[in-house]
């Protein structure tokens, strides 16, 4: 018996070892490296892509309006993925940039501008969530303009002590910093968008697009909730554990579950439920939300 017991241990030791093995020489692999980046940045174009022309479409469709909330997101989508499509080609070069400072914005500004660009569909449910109870909407984008100023003052102190005095503390105080305004942006969606779900559950059955519209914000605030909570758990383990480091090279398979599921997978399915496009004037009234 106690045979059997060692063989048993043994076993699962030498499946363990094989397992850590083959991670490691994924990471450790120059070529590897080069096709998960690169890997990484077609997805981030092909989403880039999808949002420029959905933004194209948007505009040819209702052309008499300026830069509505819905045309902002889309911008706001493909410059986002873009910038981080070229991050991710030129990774190598990023790398080994100096000064070091250098590589935490190219890497943490898409960071910053992805909760803005997600922080509008807050705004706009929650536009629509009040004037729906007809109450006042005239403080909530001064709100989100205070907000998002603070964000990135924040980030911009943080980013120059770290030039002027690198040294790991701040670091973790800059990836927690990361954490924290992803959850923010988490319980965001969960606020106003659950109360906008539960306020359309309330309209009557027969309403026009009640049914649509229901699985619509339904669908998006439990994707970008889960979204920013991954964020804000995956930025957790990076601040305190070297080996969940998403900023370094060595760490591709790492980099490409964390892209693919806080940022290319979520991108995408939003673009996709959110993809129609607004009714062309003459046919119905549109009034976006500005």
């Amino acid at each position: 018996m106690g045979v059997e017991n060692g063989t048993a241990a043994a076993v699962a030791a030498i499946e363990l070892t094989a397992s850590s093995s083959w991670w490691n020489d994924i990471n450790e692999s120059p070529v590897w490296q080069n096709n998960i980046f690169h890997t990484l940045s077609v997805l981030y174009a092909i989403v880039a892509a999808v949002a420029l022309v959905q933004l194209v479409r948007i505009q040819f469709r209702v052309p008499e309006y300026g830069w509505t909330t819905q045309k902002v997101f889309h911008l706001l989508n493909c410059l986002v993925n873009g910038v981080r499509c070229l991050v991710f080609i030129f990774f190598r070069g990023v790398e080994k940039i100096k000064p070091k400072i250098v590589h935490h914005i190219l890497l943490d500004m898409p960071s910053l501008a992805f909760f803005t660009t997600y922080a509008l569909l807050v705004l706009f449910w929650a536009e629509i969530y009040y004037q729906a109870r007809a109450v006042s909407t005239d403080g909530l984008k001064p709100s989100f303009y205070a907000i998002n100023a603070v964000v990135y003052a924040i980030q911009i102190i943080l980013w120059l002590i770290l030039w002027w005095k690198p040294i790991s503390v701040l670091v973790i105080l800059s990836k927690m910093f990361f954490a924290g305004i992803s959850l923010f942006a988490a319980l965001g969606f969960l606020l106003y968008g659950g109360r906008l779900f539960f306020m359309l559950q309330r309209f009557p059955v027969e309403s026009r697009g009640r049914r649509k519209k229901l699985q619509e914000v339904g669908y998006v605030t439990t994707i970008c909730f889960l979204c920013f909570l991954v964020r804000c758990i995956m930025m957790c383990f990076g601040a305190f554990n070297e080996d969940a480091n998403l900023d370094v090279l060595n760490h591709p398979i790492l980099n490409f579950i964390y892209y693919l599921l806080a940022e290319i997978l979520p991108s995408s399915l939003v673009l996709f439920i959110l993809r129609k496009l607004p009714p062309k004037r003459g046919i119905t009234q549109y009034h976006p939300i500005r």
